[in-house]
């Protein structure tokens, strides 16, 4: 939704009376699941079945129509046949229903005449100024006690915990409630979003921003509802809350045609669109369910602060070692523990103890020692994080090591993991550690990894956030040749045009002149001076190299005379129709490092900034990265840290560095030109130069596609229960 509250939607969360529209008494139905699900949940408010076919369902007295209710519901769970949805919907909006969440399916998902009645359902709730969550969804969960809803056909209510969980798939939804379940997980709310015709995930992630009981929100997508509006959201929520995330369909698909080398990549590395979004917006990205979920029993129960120091104890020379593996892959460090604290440990601990970290207790280890050896590393100012590792021995049980664990964190509360084995069932004792605060996991790798993605967050909970410069350019001319172009049909600027284009934003692009000639060509070769690129001026070549439309390398008067007679002629038989304006003669710039910077606009994310590796390679390498415009400084400098080209750029073998910072003004003035020229739709400066440190940037060569037309009667998206923002 587009628009109006979005702040705790208490109609869908806290209702004190709810109908269900279609609760059935036919064994093994929708209907009968739901009805059965909110009663059997222990719902605090009223539930009111409707359907003519019962005259009670589950033993409560069942409406044939909600005109028959004694009151007007705060919310309705519409579980209809599809054709009878928005009929329904429309008279609870008449008489006053806040919240409507359709569990019907029958619409847009299945293309045709469900689309067009979908189309109907939003513009009915719209009307009506309803909150909706659907249709084609699985429902919604508040473990709230005051509350206990369950409008969901699952029969499993999650345990109370401080998690909130959004899911785009209804039946994955199903899945990970039983799974969270067996692995102790607690839940303050679960929505399933459906075909968000209503609510989205950017309304939710508001709401639950709000919400005092939910300390970590958790997001399953198969595609974000409004990309754009995602960025601005989250950045807002992660602010005082993680967002944790995992995104289906990273396999990139087939790119479609484009004028642009960043075009193509951004089609075909969509994924890694996604990537750059959610690191903008401060969002943790999971790559599996299972890592979703490590990492939300984390961020559910670390306390604040914490580094990348790691200590592991053990009872287990071999779990150990997995452990202090898996800490440099999670982007966490192993320091060596301080003599004195190494000295106090072997005061504590056996002869055969290995003190330095890990510090391995070996298998003599009991209860009184883990107390003991934990509080010490829990104490020592080197170490931000703790991972305990337990093989249960004779020398103590479970239970007792458990327990030891609890007493000596509670003292000194730091982000601490376990991995508690055992060959006995010990759901006890971890029932034990998790409720107390220190979640444990099956594998070491799965803590380590888990507690590395804690430290990442505390890392961008720290940074000092500096908003995007504004550079003075020339925006005024530059829009006027992008607005010439338009008006006169063109779907790209000329090579002459695009430079100047740059020019405008401060670009330092190689001396250049446009010439008609060999007269003028001779001369402008000239001034500019040695070696110089000749390269053929057309409003209607796009790709100069396809028309023999380039010279490199012309080092005097007579090869640019000589080039310029061979490219009239050439251009003349690849391209017949083309209206050539000239040619452009230019400085050859030697050196550095062929790096690309591109601009796409998004229908639903906007301009995306792209970098990479340029030259001929780029869509060889596909080493790129995205952002969405505007980008901050610092989101300028990850760009071209998170690429393997930033190895090459620091220096290699001898060599100098790059001006690193020319780089990334070169980005920022794109993102601002991105974000002020909403005409340009692609944009490749293909290759810039990025030469030695202290010598700057070039933008070699440029090309600059128009946005196409918009359509006569576009369809804007818009909120189900407002008008849209302005």
């Amino acid at each position: 939704m587009s628009g109006g509250r979005s702040e705790g939607l208490s109609e869908l969360f806290a209702p004190r009376s709810i109908a269900v529209l279609g609760a059935s008494r036919r064994p093994g139905s929708v209907g009968a699941s739901m009805f059965h699900n909110i009663i059997g949940a222990g719902f605090t408010g009223v539930v009111y079945p409707v359907n003519p076919s019962w005259p009670s369902v589950g033993g409560v007295r069942c409406y044939p129509t909600v005109s028959d209710l004694p009151e007007v519901p705060d919310l309705a769970v519409v579980i209809v046949p599809a054709p009878g949805v928005v009929r329904a919907v429309d008279e609870l909006g008449r008489l006053g229903t806040r919240g409507v969440v359709v569990i019907s399916s029958g619409f847009k998902e299945v293309g045709g005449e469900g689309i067009a009645r979908e189309e109907e359902l939003v513009r009915v709730v719209r009307k009506w100024r309803m909150s909706l969550v659907g249709p084609n969804c699985f429902g919604v969960i508040n473990t709230d006690p005051e509350v206990r809803l369950n409008a969901t056909f699952s029969d499993t209510m999650p345990t109370e915990g401080n998690i909130a969980f959004v899911s785009q798939s209804g039946a994955l939804g199903a899945g990970i409630l039983h799974y969270a379940q067996s692995q102790r997980i607690g839940f303050t709310r679960f929505v399933s979003v459906g075909n968000r015709a209503g609510i989205d995930e950017n309304d939710l992630l508001r709401a639950l921003e709000k919400d005092p009981r939910t300390r970590v929100l958790l997001l399953y997508v198969e595609s974000l509802a409004q990309g754009r509006r995602f960025l601005e959201v989250a950045r807002e929520v992660t602010l005082t809350k993680p967002v944790l995330i995992i995104k289906s369909g990273r396999t990139p698909g087939g790119a479609a045609a484009a004028l642009s080398h960043t075009g193509s990549l951004a089609r075909a590395q969509s994924d890694r669109l996604y990537d750059g979004l959610f690191l903008q917006s401060r969002v943790m990205r999971a790559g599996t369910l299972a890592e979703l979920f490590q990492m939300a029993k984390i961020f559910a129960a670390a306390p604040e602060g914490g580094g990348r120091r790691l200590a592991i104890l053990t009872n287990s020379g071999g779990p150990a070692i997995l452990a202090a593996d898996a800490a440099p892959r999670a982007g966490l460090s192993m320091p060596t523990l301080p003599p004195h604290r190494q000295e106090r440990l072997r005061g504590l601990l056996s002869p055969n103890a290995a003190v330095r970290n890990p510090v391995d207790m070996t298998a003599d280890a009991n209860d009184q020692t883990y107390a003991s050896a934990l509080r010490e590393l829990l104490a020592e100012p080197s170490v931000d994080q703790v991972f305990v590792i337990a093989t249960p021995t004779g020398a103590s049980t479970g239970l007792a090591i458990a327990r030891a664990w609890l007493g000596a964190w509670k003292k000194n509360r730091k982000p601490t993991a376990a991995c508690l084995f055992g060959v006995e069932d010990l759901s006890e004792e971890v029932a034990l550690l998790e409720q107390g605060g220190i979640p444990n996991f099956t594998f070491p790798e799965e803590g380590v990894r888990a507690l590395g993605r804690w430290a990442e967050w505390q890392d961008w909970k720290r940074r000092v956030r500096r908003p995007p410069p504004k550079f003075k350019v020339d925006s005024r001319r530059a829009r006027a040749l992008l607005q010439r172009a338009a008006k006169e049909g063109r779907r790209a600027l000329a090579d002459f045009e695009a430079r100047e284009v740059l020019q405008c934003y401060g670009f330092k692009v190689p001396p250049w002149a446009l010439v008609h000639d060999e007269k003028e060509a001779r001369r402008e070769a000239d001034r500019i001076g040695y070696p110089v690129a000749l390269k053929v001026a057309s409003r209607d070549i796009l790709h100069k190299t396809d028309v023999g439309g380039v010279a490199l390398d012309l080092h005097d008067a007579d090869a640019v005379s000589r080039a310029l007679t061979e490219m009239r002629a050439r251009t003349t038989r690849a391209a017949p129709e083309a209206r050539v304006e000239g040619f452009v003669v230019e400085r050859m710039v030697k050196g550095g490092r062929e790096l690309i910077l591109g601009v796409q606009r998004d229908p639903d994310f906007g301009p995306v900034l792209l970098f990479g590796m340029g030259g001929i390679y780029v869509e060889v390498l596909k080493d790129v990265a995205f952002r969405l415009a505007p980008i901050s400084p610092l989101s300028a400098e990850h760009m071209v840290e998170g690429s393997t080209a930033f190895r090459l750029l620091q220096g290699v073998r001898g060599e100098r560095a790059s001006d690193l910072p020319a780089i990334h003004e070169a980005l920022l003035r794109l993102s601002q030109f991105a974000t002020e020229q909403e005409l340009v739709g692609e944009l490749d400066i293909n290759p810039l130069l990025a030469l030695p440190s202290g010598e700057g940037a070039v933008a070699v060569d440029c090309r600059i596609g128009l946005v196409a037309p918009a359509p006569a009667h576009p369809r804007a998206r818009r909120s189900s229960r407002s008008a849209p923002r302005p």
